[in-house]
């Protein structure tokens, strides 16, 4: 006889299944909390540098040109015509030497008649001299006359006064007698007072008609200069560096006909940034590079404007020039602003800026990683720059641009 059997149920592979699910539900928890790989950077690929302690010299690097010091810019000192250009640039040339010739016939004429009005001037004086001197020796001939019959009639009063006495003249024929006196003797003092006022008008009247003169020989030589100055001159010996005129030219008073330049004395000229220029001040350390030599100096001279961004540093070179150094040649300029004694400090790194808060990767476990850190950032020179928090003597730090991790705080170096 058949017993019948108890259907057979699938509950153990239903189980076995809700583990193996849970299991792997756990382990996907896991490995989505755990953090990300950290990507790797070639070590070729960075720069590196070690933060130190000591003195950290702080430096301002800017681009410039040699300038000479001593620069003449010829002018011109009357129109005129170009008619000759006798030296050609880059020539040596002394203070007398002739650059080019004008011409006007203007100033010709300008001359001739300034000579002509001299030339009455100077007879006017003439004249004037002779005739205030015949004025005063006729007033002199007059005052001798006056005296004589002045004199002369003194004694005829003086005589009359004695016959009164013996009654030998009447008192009237003796009070006309020293009447005359009397009236003479007026006469006298007013011609000696006409001879003294006469006498000392002559000066100044000499003295306008001379300064007449004289204002005229000034004008004279104005001119005479005027038409010299047609014959251009170098004025300071040097080289002649430029000298933009064609033959036939006309130029104008006033307008810059050539420069002369001493090429035995330059200076530098920096364009300093004017966020950097704040720090710079007289007398301060400059190293120019001219690529071929490197030349101390100091700074002579900072420009109170800014131009185009930059302010115009004047440095006086302290030693002799390389040979080659020439006006106009560009170099480079590291003027030291300061040192600051016993800091930290590192190599400036490629998106740090002064007195700053940034991310640096700092090497750990030997070098094998790096991870960020804040770094706090003090002042900053060219190539270097303080290091007020965030790092020690001794770490290790990347310079150049991380910004393709900014997502990762570490990062792997192999």
């Amino acid at each position: 006889m058949d017993i019948p059997r108890e259907p057979r149920t699938k509950r153990k592979p239903l189980i076995y299944g809700g583990i193996a699910a849970a299991a792997v539900l756990v382990l996907t928890i896991a490995v989505a909390g755990l953090d990300p790989a950290a990507p790797a950077v070639e070590r070729s690929l960075v720069v590196l540098d070690s933060v130190v302690r000591g003195t950290m010299v702080r430096q301002v690097r800017a681009p410039g040109n040699l300038v000479p010091e001593r620069i003449r810019f010829v002018p011109a000192v009357t129109a005129g015509r170009v008619e000759r250009k006798l030296v050609a640039p880059g020539a040596i040339v002394d203070a007398r030497t002739v650059l080019l010739e004008l011409s006007n016939p203007e100033v010709q004429l300008e001359l001739l008649e300034a000579q002509r009005e001299l030339s009455a001037a100077e007879q006017q004086l003439v004249s004037l001299r002779t005739s205030l001197e015949n004025q005063r020796l006729n007033q002199a001939s007059a005052l001798a006359t006056v005296r004589a019959q002045y004199l002369e009639a003194k004694r005829n009063a003086d005589a009359a006064r004695e016959l009164i006495k013996i009654e030998a003249m009447s008192r009237a024929e003796a009070a006309t007698a020293i009447e005359r006196a009397e009236e003479l003797e007026t006469r006298l003092q007013i011609e000696r007072d006409r001879l003294t006022l006469m006498t000392e008008s002559v000066g100044p009247q000499l003295e306008v008609q001379e300064g007449q003169v004289a204002r005229l020989r000034n004008i004279v030589a104005f001119q005479r200069n005027r038409l010299a100055s047609m014959r251009v001159t170098a004025g300071m010996a040097g080289v002649l560096q430029d000298m933009a005129l064609e033959e036939g030219q006309w130029v104008l008073p006033g307008q810059t006909l050539a420069r002369v330049v001493n090429p035995e004395r330059l200076k530098a000229v920096l364009r300093v940034p004017q966020v950097q220029a704040r720090d710079v001040a007289l007398g301060q350390r400059v190293l120019v590079d001219t690529r071929t030599d490197t030349i101390p100096g100091h700074v002579l001279r900072i420009d109170p404007a800014v131009e185009a961004g930059a302010v115009a540093v004047d440095v006086a070179l302290d030693a002799e020039l390389p040979q080659g150094a020439r006006p106009d040649l560009a170099v480079d300029g590291t003027i030291e602003i300061e040192r600051l004694p016993d800091v930290l400090h590192v190599g400036r790194p490629a998106y740090g800026q002064a007195e700053s808060t940034v991310g640096l990767f700092k090497l750990v476990d030997g070098g094998g990683y790096a991870e960020r850190v804040q770094v706090k950032l003090g002042r900053g020179s060219v190539n270097t720059i303080q290091v007020v928090d965030g790092l020690n003597q001794g770490d290790v730090v990347i310079l150049s641009d991380m910004s393709r991790w900014d997502q990762y705080d570490r990062v792997r170096i192999r």
